[in-house]
């Protein structure tokens, strides 16, 4: 790192610790963005991992709360990762200011309480930064501080879904897009997302296959209900398109009057305008049990596929879905998920061919089933350490 550039993180840091609060829209990640445009990256490191050796790998991960999907997947993946022999650390660029009052030590619990990730250091003081083999940004807000980051051998991108459709027109849209030019190596969470980065930007990218912990989602052991319909209600994420849902399930209840309606994914109830159960943001053990009773699962995906439904898939449950290009691309029109027209009519139809017709349920259970037989986080850790290790050979 320059002198100049250490001089002005040693000042941020300073005034950190001397408690100074910036105003709301200047948070650390737009400060390192302004950094990075008015500097550029810092040059990469000259050094080079063994080929075939263990690779130490920091992940930037940007602020957390639970029940984070995105923070769930690092989290698998750092296991993963850690199990193949590598020295995995975790960054935190805090910049919604979730966890300025805590000290490191009590981050790192959170974060253990709410991801489980296991044995694996969470730093959110960058003065004891002193770089590594790689340094992956895991949101286009961590970007600019990877792109800054001096004693990085390589640098790349956990891309888990395309971050500028997550925002209307805006700079948040502009500055989530321009980070997929900037020319990091991406590591997308489907096939369907790598080509998506390398057609629209230009991007070098590879990919990997979403996992599901089969010790946790598995099929049930007993009957299931016939008359449960869940909903993966997270309001907090538009593009889980919970308005839609919530029409297609009025007109449900309408025409089906003593179903039984549950919502979860969210702390805060959406006000659904039928008799229904609000579950709230659940625990692994408990969505598990939930899939195992359940009749039908609905869960909604505007972008990349969450992992919503490959968990329901994988505990058996028959999974209604939006024939969007991602899901149609990762799964296929004959696939094992419903997938219906962006319409709360068509959604409503969905769900009523699968609860008027037992085998056509059981039919989808089986193939969800085999289909996520082999969809692993082993599986994916793999195939995200194969992609760095691409970066750093051809670097």
């Amino acid at each position: 790192m320059s002198g100049r550039r250490l001089a002005r993180f040693r000042a941020r840091v300073a005034g950190v610790v001397a408690g100074a609060q910036p105003a709301p829209w200047a948070s650390s990640a737009h400060a390192a963005l302004l950094e990075l445009e008015r500097d550029g990256a810092a040059p990469l490191a000259g050094q080079r991992p063994a080929a075939g050796g263990p690779l130490s790998i920091a992940i930037v991960i940007p602020s957390f709360r639970r029940g984070s999907g995105g923070h769930a997947t690092i989290a698998h993946l750092v296991r993963g990762l850690q199990a193949r022999g590598n020295d995995v650390s975790l960054w935190l660029e805090d910049y919604q200011r979730r966890h300025i009052e805590e000290s490191e030590a009590e981050t790192a619990r959170r974060f253990e309480e709410f991801f489980t990730p296991g044995d694996v250091r969470l730093h959110k003081d960058w003065t004891a930064w002193s770089g590594a083999d790689v340094v992956v940004a895991t949101d286009w807000v961590t970007v600019s501080r990877v792109l800054l980051l001096g004693g990085a051998g390589a640098r790349a991108y956990l891309v888990q879904d395309h971050e500028a459709d997550f925002y209307g027109a805006s700079a948040e849209a502009l500055w989530a897009a321009q980070t997929y030019r900037r020319g990091l190596h991406c590591i997308a969470a489907s096939r369907w997302l790598a080509d998506l980065l390398a057609d629209r930007y230009g991007a070098s990218a590879t990919h990997f296959d979403l996992g599901v912990d089969h010790d946790t989602y598995r099929p049930p052991t007993g009957r299931r209900r016939d008359d449960l319909v869940v909903f993966y209600a997270r309001a907090v994420t538009a593009r889980r398109a919970v308005p839609l849902g919530l029409l297609a399930l009025s007109e449900l209840a309408r025409r089906r009057p003593t179903l039984d309606i549950a919502l979860y994914g969210d702390a805060t109830a959406p006000g659904a305008p039928f008799a229904h159960r609000q579950l709230g943001v659940l625990d692994s053990a408990s969505l598990a049990e939930l899939y195992c009773e359940a009749t039908v699962g609905m869960a909604l995906s505007l972008t990349n596929s969450s992992l919503i439904c490959l968990e329901m898939m994988a505990a058996g449950l028959p999974c209604v879905e939006l024939a969007s290009e991602s899901m149609r691309a990762t799964f296929g029109d004959d696939g094992p998920l419903e997938l219906a027209a962006p319409d709360p009519l068509a959604l409503c139809a969905a769900l009523e061919r699968l609860l008027d017709a037992p085998e056509v349920r059981l039919g989808m259970s089986r193939g969800g089933i085999e289909l996520m037989r082999e969809r692993t986080w082993e599986r994916a850790a793999r195939q995200v350490e194969d992609g760095l290790r691409v970066l750093c050979r051809s670097r």
